[in-house]
């Protein structure tokens, strides 16, 4: 057969070095193999792809060919080992010139080695990232399970949900970093291993979110139950873990490269819609119990949803502006040459939804007043500032029942 009949080639290149491959003829549209034209011009031979040495490294962009030999409807590459010198982010193309190859089909596997390991380098800070929020997770379970016990007999129905919170974080962060870290002593996920993570994180997600929608319908504070609305809550709660079990299964299972855009944007619609209901749903229910609160006049917790409506509102603000952020880093890195910085895409999500825990965990820590001003309703009472202190800080200043007595008495 003719030289180039039948030919495939392996194209390693930085993405840097990306107009090293390819060519134009007379100003025209650039193209990757060598046509007639070219091959006058650039002196390329035709039906290869183009290759322009790089500056600095003359056997750079480096191409590996693959020949079919004489009818056969099938070949092999040889195993190849590319050292790569630079730092950068690196394509691996297989670029068919030949017309009659089109359709062919190819399977087999890359590996690709770093010097730290085998995880990725926008993916290798991550590693460093979740050691920290696990550092973090467990301070903050110290501090509130050694409030927890102190006042066992106390805790209401919402504390559980945040003990729970809180736990199920610690041991998310402590997973993500075991496969991050299997993953780089041996260049392998395996498939079972990912997707506890990523169903342990939905689950995570799932129950914050059912936790914050909880507290603005002033649900363990405000009002005993959630009434009529329980099944409701419960059935986007198990909507949103579905959406959110199959986008990070998707994303993360078995693969380490990112999902195709149209892939993306299927399974991400659902997640985003889910989370704009539910914001909607969080600041209307939240409307409604600092109207309740006001109208009877309950300050200490009017102070309490004053400050946690603040909270949210920011982290609100932050999501919006960082979701606008994400876009613009997306679309102006077509060739994912910021990587060194990528990994802070994914660790926001993960230190706002801590710092709105964290608040959560201030408003509502565990106290001895915790049951006793549970659902309250006392119109027109106001509480000094060592009650409120006492609801808040879980700090007793006398027996605040025989306070509110002698003061009915009084009256």
């Amino acid at each position: 057969m003719e030289h180039g009949t039948g030919l495939i080639q392996a194209v390693i290149f930085e993405a840097a070095d990306r107009n090293n491959i390819g060519g134009s003829a007379y100003g025209g549209q650039r193209s990757i193999c060598c046509t007639p034209d070219l091959a006058k011009l650039e002196g390329c031979k035709q039906g290869e792809v183009i290759r322009i040495p790089s500056a600095t490294e003359i056997n750079w962009p480096m191409v590996l060919s693959i020949q079919f030999n004489g009818n056969d409807l099938s070949t092999q590459m040889n195993n190849a080992e590319v050292p790569i010198k630079k730092t950068g982010m690196h394509n691996l193309f297989f670029i068919a010139c030949d017309p009659k190859l089109k359709g062919t089909v190819m399977s087999g596997k890359t590996v690709w080695k770093n010097p730290d390991g085998y995880l990725p380098g926008r993916m290798a800070p991550l590693m460093t990232f979740y050691v920290y929020m696990a550092i973090a997770y467990l301070l903050l379970s110290a501090i509130w399970f050694s409030q927890y016990m102190r006042f066992w007999e106390d805790i209401l129905q919402l504390q559980h949900c945040i003990a729970a919170v809180i736990g199920l974080g610690l041991f998310e962060m402590i997973l993500w970093y075991l496969d991050y870290s299997n993953f780089n002593k041996t260049g392998m996920r395996p498939f079972v291993t990912t997707a506890w993570v990523v169903t342990v994180g939905a689950i995570k997600k799932t129950l914050s979110r059912l936790l914050i929608l909880s507290v603005s319908m002033g649900y363990g504070v405000v009002r005993p139950t959630l009434g009529g609305l329980t099944s409701k809550v419960l059935l986007i709660g198990a909507t949103y873990f579905v959406a959110s079990e199959l986008l990070d299964i998707t994303e993360h299972v078995g693969t380490i490269n990112d999902v195709s855009g149209r892939a993306r944007l299927f399974l991400g619609l659902p997640d985003a819609f889910l989370d704009a209901f539910l914001i909607l749903w969080i600041f209307t229910s939240l409307s409604k119990t600092l109207e309740q609160l006001q109208a009877k006049r309950i300050s200490v917790k009017l102070d309490i949803y004053r400050k946690f409506s603040n909270a949210l509102a920011v982290a609100v603000i932050a999501s919006v502006a960082w979701i606008t952020y994400e876009i613009y880093f997306k679309a102006t890195d077509p060739f994912n040459e910021r990587w060194q910085s990528a990994w802070i895409i994914t660790a926001f999500w993960d230190i706002l939804s801590f710092a709105l825990l964290c608040v959560i965990c201030y408003l509502w820590a565990p106290s001895q007043s915790s049951q006793r001003y549970a659902y309250s309703e006392d119109v027109g009472e106001e509480f000094d500032d060592e009650e409120a202190q006492s609801l808040t800080r879980g700090q007793s200043n006398g027996d605040v029942s025989l306070v509110k007595q002698e003061r009915k008495n009084g009256n």
